[in-house]
């Protein structure tokens, strides 16, 4: 439904007012159940919801853990709706939103999504958030969040599966509702490296901790046998602890065993700045991002969006991960980001009750592992299939598809192999591929090249911008997939109505 005309942020609102809408009527079974009066007379009552189309049966010969693959989600009647989804700008780590802890920018969107929104605080049965980068104060993010909006009845909880968190808190909150108990969950993410925390070294961890039961000469002795070097912290990073080795690494080992060439990759990234910057401009985005209110002033726009890339410069870029052999530059990789992002899912029926339309519907969702020292961000190629199955429908159904842009190469990697016959057959014991991609499908307001990569607010980033372009183009349905560390992929089938 539309926004407000005047928004409301943490500087000037603590708490939210009463919604305007009359309470909403006690659940009733299916046939008997009427929308809220002030609502529902204002929009068009969407029509009755149909039961999901059965999923298709796999064209591949089974494998053990392929039964549960195309198995009917949900419980046949109700969907899982997306009412509407919102996020703060995405800045880069260390700039716009360097003063603004993970937790105040949580609660910042989610406030004010509930407020354009108009619902009530106390019509949310369920806070999920996710996040990759923790917060040592406050470690359930999700239960802050719910406390900061006075929703106390609110358990709250967060998850975690690396840069697919913020799908992760989707599909919890999907799987809350099909299980009966909930019907309006407010799902989100968030990941703020400006506020990662320094690590030290376990020695000087005893040490300080020796300290704190001192006194006198005993805490002068001790501190005199210190070394002040081991003081220096660890500096964060992006290390992957199985394999030892960096994104960045893997990736470049992607783009070299994919023959994927660094002109193909920076034509890839020329092209995210390029429609995400028409995006901007055109408006498009306008309704998914707010202001965020900090201490140096309000932010309302993303700031890694380049205007002016130039092909020419970007091929006399050193490459950063392997400075002799490497493709990949600064300008081919998703920066380190600051931001947050939460949507409002609900039960379709309990929707209508309140007098909501829909921006859409996740029809089916799927996570996937593999071997990570293998490709380790290939994890597209083995979701994206499941999800697909699950939803009774092919690549070529998608009248959009959003690939998370952690590298170009990564990109370009995987939708190399959703055409391949050999890995289908050999790693995936699939008879057919996906297809080939069509490029005027992909990505087109831009990508995380574009506009950053906070880890676990990019799956609602995603959603939100693939379900708006849905409404807009006026199609059906759209594919979010989402590479992760550990191996692991994830893809989400969306539909409008």
């Amino acid at each position: 439904m539309p926004p407000r005309k005047k928004s409301v942020t943490a500087a000037v609102q603590q708490t939210l007012p009463e919604a305007k809408s009359a309470t909403p009527a006690q659940p009733k079974p299916a046939a008997a159940s009427k929308p809220a009066a002030s609502k529902a007379a204002a929009s068009k009552t969407p029509a009755a919801p149909k039961a999901p189309a059965k999923a298709a049966a796999p064209t591949a010969k089974p494998v053990a853990s392929t039964a549960r693959t195309v198995r009917k989600l949900g419980n046949g009647q109700d969907r899982i709706a997306i009412v509407a989804g919102l996020r703060t700008p995405f800045s880069r780590s260390w700039s716009d939103l360097n003063d603004v802890d993970p937790v105040e920018l949580s609660t910042q969107v989610a406030r004010e999504l509930l407020f354009r929104t108009e619902l009530r605080p106390q019509d949310v049965d369920q806070v999920i958030w996710g996040t990759v980068i923790s917060v040592v104060r406050s470690p359930n993010v999700a239960r802050e969040v719910a406390m900061n909006l006075g929703m106390y009845h609110c358990s709250g909880f967060s998850v975690s599966r690396a840069c697919a968190s913020g799908f992760q808190a989707m599909a919890s909150a999907a799987q809350q509702i099909w299980s009966g108990e909930c019907d309006v969950v407010l799902a989100g993410g968030v990941d703020v490296t400006s506020h990662a925390p320094v690590v030290y070294k376990k020695k000087v961890v005893d040490q300080l901790q020796k300290l704190q039961k001192l006194k006198g000469m005993g805490l002068i002795k001790e501190l005199a046998h210190m070394n002040p070097m081991d003081f220096f912290p660890t500096p964060p990073a992006l290390t992957e602890r199985y394999t030892g080795k960096t994104m960045g690494e893997h990736a470049e080992e992607m783009a070299q065993n994919f023959s994927i060439s660094r002109r193909s990759q920076e034509e890839l990234a020329i092209s995210s700045h390029k429609k995400a910057a028409a995006a901007v401009q055109s408006g498009k985005l306008a309704s998914e991002i707010m202001t965020v209110q900090t201490p140096k002033g309000p932010v309302s726009t993303d700031n890694l969006i380049r205007t002016d890339m130039d092909a020419g410069k970007l091929a006399k870029l050193k490459p950063v991960f392997d400075r002799r052999n490497g493709t990949i530059t600064a300008a081919t990789s998703s920066a380190l980001t600051d931001g947050a992002g939460c949507v409002l899912v609900m039960r379709e029926s309990r929707a209508k009750e309140l007098g909501y339309t829909p921006m859409g519907f996740i029809r089916s969702f799927a996570f996937a592992g593999q071997d990570p020292r293998e490709n380790m961000l290939l994890g597209n190629v083995y979701s994206s299939p499941l999800a697909l199955d699950r939803a009774g429908l092919g690549l070529a159904d998608m009248d959009f598809l959003e690939i998370h842009e952690a590298f170009a190469a990564q990109v370009l990697s995987n939708i190399k192999m959703f055409n391949d016959k050999a890995f289908f057959r050999d790693k995936l014991n699939r008879d057919t591929v996906l297809g080939e991609v069509d490029f005027s499908k992909l990505n087109v307001r831009g990508g995380s090249m574009a506009f950053g990569h906070p880890f676990a607010a990019t799956g609602l980033r995603i959603a939100t911008t693939l379900l708006n372009t849905l409404r807009d183009e006026n199609k059906q349905f759209g594919l979010g997939t989402i590479c992760a560390a550990g191996g692991m992929g994830t893809a989400m089938v969306f539909e409008r109505n």
